[in-house]
């Protein structure tokens, strides 16, 4: 993020009707220059002073302003990590940006608080999108005076902007129809997830990194995806935290989330569910349909932190458990490794229909000789032949693919 400091010219009138009218933002007054023995004009150069560090009527009413604790409809977890003039300013910027003032006051002019509140909000609250792909913000300070004068710059036109809200409310009605039914919070997450992965298209843009990207343009990188499922999941009662830091092995960052259900932490990476090239060996993204990676929902705490840190600007909630991970719950997770024990899983899941059949394994050393016997010594063949007296068919193409990192394997028919 970019500032600038507006240089302003100081302009001393040393005339006793210049004490009342004008306000002009100005600070310290320069006095080089100035007899020594002139009281009369040393106390107009006080009074003058004097009039220029006052501050404005309007920055005094912030000063008093109650700051509100919550904002309805958003869960707001990195406003609570504030102190209590950062939550001061906070609230300022809020209403500020909200309304899409070109230029507001806020009650701070330190570089580090107006970053560290600029970034919470940012996170907190991404139907603020007209703000999200700004590589710039500015603001105006004034010697002596602790405020300044912020300039967020925004995006979209008023016409564009009444589009970008229509489809977004259009993604949430359509959630809300499918989640109707959904018997518990994880279950709407996972509908989120889904939704998102078949309705947004992974592409750098200029609309990528906010909900602009996947609700109006249908594509965005990984900010637009996690800002997304944090929109629809708020909507939605559920709290979801978004979540930025740097990739192992990468000078690439990343952007993912962290949903609260049943008073436990998760993450969830909707970005990583939509890349089918994260498979290995020879697999394929088939055209009859999208292979969506429920690695990343709910994954294994310790897997996904060896892949992904959080950036350390604000600390985020632990994740621990794993009892909803996708696996887990589907009985796709094995502790060891048994031949027909996983064959059997293989033909369960092909009787059900499925055109992929996924599981993985929670040990290093069980996913290994998994993949050596099915990959590399092609126990493979043995499901595949499962599936052709299953269908009647005399031949089939077949494709596997491996996420080591998440120790699962894909079987695809």
């Amino acid at each position: 993020m970019k500032k600038r400091r507006f240089p302003w010219a100081v302009l001393l009138l040393l005339l006793a009707a210049a004490a009342g009218a004008l306000w002009f933002g100005l600070g310290t007054v320069n006095r080089q220059g100035l007899s020594d023995g002139s009281a009369g004009l040393e106390s107009a150069v006080d009074a003058a002073r004097d009039l220029f560090s006052r501050e404005p009527e309007d920055v005094r009413e912030l000063r008093n302003q109650e700051v509100a604790e919550t904002d309805a409809g958003h869960q707001e977890y990195y406003f609570q990590l504030l102190g209590e003039e950062e939550r001061r300013v906070y609230r300022q910027m809020l209403e500020g940006v909200r309304d899409r003032n070109g230029e507001f006051y806020l009650t701070s002019r330190e570089d580090a608080v107006v970053d560290k509140v600029y970034h919470a909000l940012l996170k907190d609250h991404p139907e603020l999108f007209w703000i999200h792909n700004r590589e710039s913000v500015y603001k105006t300070t004034y010697d002596g005076a602790d405020y300044c004068r912020f300039s967020p710059g925004y995006t979209y036109t008023d016409q564009e902007i009444q589009e970008i809200q229509q489809a977004m409310e259009q993604a949430f009605q359509e959630v809300s129809a499918l989640t109707a039914d959904a018997p518990d919070p994880y279950e709407k997450v996972k509908i989120v997830y889904t939704y998102l992965i078949d309705n947004t298209e992974y592409v750098a843009s200029e609309h990528d990194q906010n909900i602009a990207g996947v609700f109006w343009k249908k594509q965005a990188v990984c900010a637009g995806y996690a800002r997304a499922v944090q929109y629809l999941l708020e909507r939605l009662g559920i709290p979801c935290v978004y979540v930025e830091g740097s990739t192992a092995g990468s000078a690439e960052g990343h952007a993912w989330n962290i949903v609260q259900m049943d008073g436990q932490y998760y993450y969830v990476d909707a970005t990583n569910g939509d890349q089918p090239e994260f498979l290995e060996g020879d697999a394929v993204q088939l055209a009859e349909h999208k292979t969506t990676l429920y690695d990343y929902l709910c994954p294994f705490p310790a897997e996904y932190e060896k892949i992904y840190t959080p950036s350390e600007e604000f600390p985020v909630p632990d994740c621990t458990a794993t009892d909803k991970n996708f696996y887990v719950l589907n009985q796709g997770c094995f502790e060891t490794y048994d031949r027909q024990q996983l064959l059997d899983y293989c033909r369960m899941r092909l009787d059900y229909g499925a055109a992929v059949v996924r599981f993985k394994f929670s040990d290093q050393a069980a996913y290994e000789q998994a993949y050596r016997e099915w990959i590399e010594e092609g126990y493979i063949q043995h499901a595949a032949e499962y599936y052709l007296r299953l269908y009647g068919m005399t031949t089939i193409d077949y494709h596997y693919g491996i996420l080591p990192d998440m120790k699962t394997m894909y079987l695809m028919f």
